[in-house]
């Protein structure tokens, strides 16, 4: 049956959901595991059962975020007439609050049981203390998830969502990844989470970073008023800017001392290819001052931060 079939209530309440999952946030969250990914195949040591089921939990997860941030900022005044960005399901009444909450309480659930399914296939019973350190992390990534704008205290009106997708986009997301593909194979700590493997991670976080700065500046006058004070708002939009450009060019910087660290081919310059998109995204978000001028600039750092994974991993390939 095609969505025009379905009665007009259904089809809307459909396409609400579908809204709030906001399905474009979800290459970026998928970003982190490609790049662990490539860099587990180029060391030989992939593994496709878990990859897959480090993409589900990854989109369950960010679904998860997607919807408490729906629900905390309806909740705490955030999502009000005067935000700049696109209107959220609660706001604009679509889903109700009960419903919300009914739909975050599913998307845990399933994220742990993904997450559990995940620890079992990469793990086994090779090390329990791993696979409950890992479920630790894994709690600790929809706990992150909920209360980044849900909550009594959401984190992220104080200021911390940048340290938080940094670490969970970055570092937990890339780390993690390469860790479960090979710890089984490997003889040493060394073999399964080598040291360089946190350069391409710092290089996501700051981009992913980078990407939620520019949803912050947009909204900085909203946030402001509903006091939710992003890193925009305690630095101003000027000083924001520049901290934009501090995360493109740590996160370029991260990737080029990783190639020369580890530097076997011309191909593995093949990131660079990415490089004029995110520059050029800097420049954009330092011309543009008028809010919703910068709307299309989140679509279009998310796409370069995926370009950049792509070209990189494919470059360590070959």
């Amino acid at each position: 049956m095609t969505t025009s079939a379905l009665p007009p209530a259904t089809s809307s309440r459909a396409a609400a959901w579908i809204s709030a999952f906001r399905p474009r946030t979800l290459p970026l969250a998928l970003a982190s595991i490609l790049m662990g990914a490539f860099l587990a195949a180029s060391r030989g040591r992939f593994n496709g059962a878990v990859v897959a089921l480090a993409a589900l939990t990854t989109v369950l997860l960010q679904i998860l975020s997607n919807l408490a941030n729906d629900y905390g900022d309806s909740q705490n005044g955030a999502d009000s007439v005067h935000r700049e960005g696109p209107q959220r399901a609660v706001q604009s009444g679509a889903i109700s609050p009960e419903q919300m909450k009914r739909a975050m309480l599913w998307f845990g659930g399933a994220s742990l049981v993904s997450g559990v399914a995940l620890l079992w296939v990469a793990l086994g019973f090779a090390g329990l203390w791993v696979f409950g350190a890992f479920l630790v992390i894994g709690l600790c990534a929809i706990w992150a998830a909920i209360n980044y704008t849900a909550g009594s205290r959401p984190y992220g009106y104080s200021g911390l969502g940048d340290v938080s997708v940094f670490l969970f986009f970055g570092l937990v997301g890339v780390c993690g990844t390469y860790f479960l593909q090979a710890y089984r194979a490997a003889a040493e700590w060394a073999e399964a989470l080598p040291l360089a493997v946190l350069l391409p991670a710092v290089s996501l976080g700051c981009f992913s970073a980078a990407v939620l700065n520019v949803n912050n500046i947009r909204d900085i006058r909203s946030d402001a008023l509903a006091g939710k004070i992003t890193v925009p708002v305690r630095l101003g939009p000027q000083r924001a800017r520049l901290y934009h450009w501090l995360l493109l060019l740590l996160g370029l910087g991260a990737a080029v001392v990783y190639v020369l660290q580890n530097y076997r081919s011309p191909w593995q310059w093949l990131f660079l290819g990415a490089a004029p998109l995110l520059l050029f995204n800097g420049v954009q978000v330092w011309k543009r001052q008028e809010s919703m001028q910068l709307d299309p600039l989140l679509k279009q750092m998310a796409m370069s931060t995926l370009l950049f994974v792509l070209l990189f991993g494919v470059g360590q390939l070959l």
